[in-house]
């Protein structure tokens, strides 16, 4: 990947519209002597109504701006990443979270075609960072030369993260319950870039309880990410072209539409597929369309729309 340029996002992305909005109340992070103030610390959930306020920040501090949906597979596999390295720079980069389900008008500012989508802003400027799932170590690379540029630009603030004070209601909440075994296990191979470990783990999983659901989820994301992981965008595309009917030419093309957030992309590439090919060798195809519902989520319209042109193309 090429230096990130703040140049390189002028005219794509237009912030006007969200500049002057009047920022939300927002609770104080607890920044050293000097330091600006971020709401809830190193990583803050941001909404069309206070992105006025991360705007501001970003004069101070490099603001990443993580792109997101619920229904997002890859979504889900990116943001634990990009918190942990976040908070690994413990306030020299500020974490902002967009629903863009919930914050249509960022969405459209961002102008993101697809998601997971990740932007910086320095000194109130966009600056552009990568579309879809990437592994730990890009996301490291390509922070390091955020704060590089960062210090050219003068946006070199810290932050300080929230800490509740003894006695308050945030202190006494009780935590989360762990994670069962396998799905750490899972969870920290993911987050080591050992994708056949945290694989292994969520098959070990299913096959103790073949009802859960989550270890499901988890194993259709990571082997997507597995199966991604070195493919080059422009290749995959020129093999597919090359070759209509080849099942893994057409197979990169749609993991990496899905890795992007390309959903409709993906699908419509599978069922014109299904639809050419012979019956007898048609299994792999719906295969992998069922392994994408899965991912997506079956009340997405998207995936009610493909089930149904691919039930029509089975009966």
């Amino acid at each position: 990947m090429s230096d990130i340029s703040a140049a390189a996002l002028r005219g794509a992305v237009d912030l006007s519209t969200l500049r002057n909005r009047p920022a939300a109340p927002a609770t104080p992070a607890a920044p050293g002597d000097g330091e600006p103030a971020a709401p809830g610390g190193y990583i803050v959930d941001v909404t069309d109504a206070t992105f006025g306020q991360i705007l501001e920040l970003s004069r101070t501090v490099p603001v990443v701006v993580d792109l997101w949906a619920e229904w997002c597979g890859p979504c889900k596999q990116l943001s634990p990443i990009l918190e942990k390295v976040v908070n690994e720079h413990a306030g020299r980069i500020v974490l902002a979270k967009v629903d863009v389900d919930a914050n249509p008008q960022l969405a459209q500012s961002f102008r993101a075609q697809s998601i997971p989508m990740v932007v910086a802003l320095l000194a109130g400027q966009p600056v552009p960072m990568f579309t879809g799932a990437v592994p730990e170590e890009q996301v490291r690379q390509v922070f390091d030369q955020l704060l590089q540029l960062a210090a050219q630009n003068g946006v070199t603030g810290t932050v300080g993260a929230d800490a509740p004070a003894e006695g308050t209601d945030d202190a006494e909440e009780p935590q989360e319950a762990p994670l069962p075994p396998l799905h750490a296990e899972a969870f920290a191979a993911i987050e080591a870039g050992d994708f056949a470990t945290a694989i292994r783990a969520y098959e070990k999983a299913l096959a103790e309880n073949p009802r859960d659901d989550d270890a499901r989820s988890g194993l259709g994301q990571v082997r997507l990410l597995d199966r991604v992981q070195g493919l080059d965008l422009q290749q995959a595309r020129a093999a597919a072209a090359a070759a209509p009917t080849d099942l893994q030419a057409q197979f990169a093309v749609a993991d990496l539409d899905i890795s992007g957030g390309h959903v409709e992309d993906a699908f419509l590439r599978l069922l014109d597929l299904f639809a050419e090919l012979p019956s007898d060798q048609r299994a792999p195809v719906r295969e992998r369309l069922v392994e994408f519902f899965g991912l997506i989520g079956p009340a997405d319209p998207r995936v009610i729309a493909a089930r149904n042109r691919l039930s029509s193309l089975l009966f």
